[in-house]
């Protein structure tokens, strides 16, 4: 829905020169129906001053006129002649990644290919933005700085929104399922039971521990000057 102009400046004009619900105002202007009984009760934009929407351009009188004879009714505000030209064009191609965070695209390929591995290359690169060649030199490990990567989560290197990764990983869901019914290891937790640990040798036990095993035992040679 197109935006209205001084939406409580066209509310208070139509309050004032229509019989039109509140409903009918506040879903027109964008505002909540009892902010419109309060510019109706003069508690609310007072002293503003109404603005013609029909001047304007943002409203009919043919649209007034059927709203008012149906209070179902919703107005449609006029589309500008050449409202098409003020949309925002689709970016395409891969994300624009900033010079200072470049060298932190490989860290966030190879925590991307480790975590998410249903993802595609196309994906990641919109992700990323970067190239097919370098997601495949991180992947295949023959990147020319493979040593020093770290996997470090994009969002968290300020390459991507949480949204757009969340978007992406949705997309692929249904390769995750095929992917972890192919390889089940996917699925299998890491950490090992707790009764499987071997338990490291203790050097003291808590009963074994007393003032000869913390200081050692007396010298012999002590012992004697102590006698005479």
């Amino acid at each position: 829905m197109t935006e209205i102009l001084m939406p409580k400046a066209t509310a208070v004009w139509l309050v004032d020169n229509t019989s039109l619900t509140f409903d009918q105002i506040a879903d027109f202007c964008g505002l909540h129906p009892l902010e419109v009984k309060g510019i109706a009760d003069g508690d609310v934009a007072v002293g503003v001053r109404g603005a013609d929407p029909i001047s304007n351009g943002q409203l009919t009188r043919e649209e007034i006129a059927k709203a008012e004879g149906k209070s179902t009714f919703r107005m449609t505000p006029v589309q500008p002649k050449y409202s098409d030209l003020h949309q925002p064009a689709k970016r395409r191609g891969p994300r624009y990644t900033p010079l200072s965070r470049r060298q932190n695209r490989p860290d966030a390929i190879a925590w991307l290919v480790r975590n998410h591995p249903e993802l595609s290359d196309p994906q990641i690169s919109k992700l990323v933005g970067t190239t097919k060649t370098t997601i495949a030199a991180v992947r295949d490990r023959t990147h020319w700085n493979s040593g020093s990567i770290k996997p470090t989560d994009p969002v968290s290197l300020g390459l991507c929104s949480q949204i757009d990764l969340d978007e992406q990983v949705k997309k692929a869901s249904s390769r995750r399922r095929k992917i972890e019914e192919e390889n089940p290891e996917l699925l299998a937790d890491t950490l090992k039971p707790r009764d499987q640990l071997v338990a490291e040798p203790e050097e003291f036990r808590a009963s074994e521990v007393n003032l000869e095993t913390l200081f050692g035992s007396p010298s012999k040679k002590g012992n004697d000057e102590t006698d005479e």
